[in-house]
């Protein structure tokens, strides 16, 4: 598994979508073990979410972009620079023209998503990108899409492409 989750998330060709790690993982259960998927922000499937990621701890992060990912990541480009919710604020306005400077007690991160799943202080747990990714939305009072949504899963691929050659330090341990 050396090397894996630096590669996700991944344009499966078979299902004609994007997956990450979670998906592959829910996707092994269901087809190749007869097992139930896992439900998103579940301790299992964040244990071994961050387990098959630890795998790959210190690799770079080396998402592709090319062929039938594109249009995922042109997605997910575009959501990362759309203005949303009612404080009408798009990603790339605090993680590109602010990163660095404080929001209350918070230091305002690049969004490179290469410690997720991550144990959040805040959270007291493991979580995951997508639940990050919905504490933003919140904060900006956007709706927020249901875990697993493809929004999520094209930002996810934008961000991973961001952060290409970023070391994988799940599981990180953040603020």
């Amino acid at each position: 598994m050396k090397g894996v989750a630096a590669r996700y998330p991944v344009f499966d060709v078979a299902r004609n979508r994007l997956l990450n790690v979670e998906g592959r993982i829910n996707a092994c259960r269901v087809e190749h073990q007869g097992a139930p998927a896992l439900e998103y922000e579940s301790a299992d499937l964040l244990a071994l979410t961050a387990y098959v990621a630890y795998q790959s701890r210190g690799l770079p992060l080396a998402a592709s972009i090319d062929g039938p990912a594109r249009a995922s990541f042109d997605a997910g480009a575009a959501l990362y620079r759309r203005r949303i919710g009612q404080v009408d604020l798009a990603c790339t306005q605090c993680h590109d023209r602010l990163w660095g400077r404080r929001l209350l007690a918070e230091t305002i991160s690049q969004g490179h998503p290469n410690g997720f799943p991550a144990y959040r202080m805040e959270w007291q747990s493991l979580g995951s990108l997508h639940r990050r990714l919905r504490a933003c939305l919140s904060g900006i009072r956007a709706e927020m899409w249901p875990y697993g949504a493809e929004q999520y899963l094209q930002l996810e691929l934008y961000l991973a492409w961001r952060g290409r050659g970023l070391p994988v330090e799940t599981p990180a341990v953040r603020r």
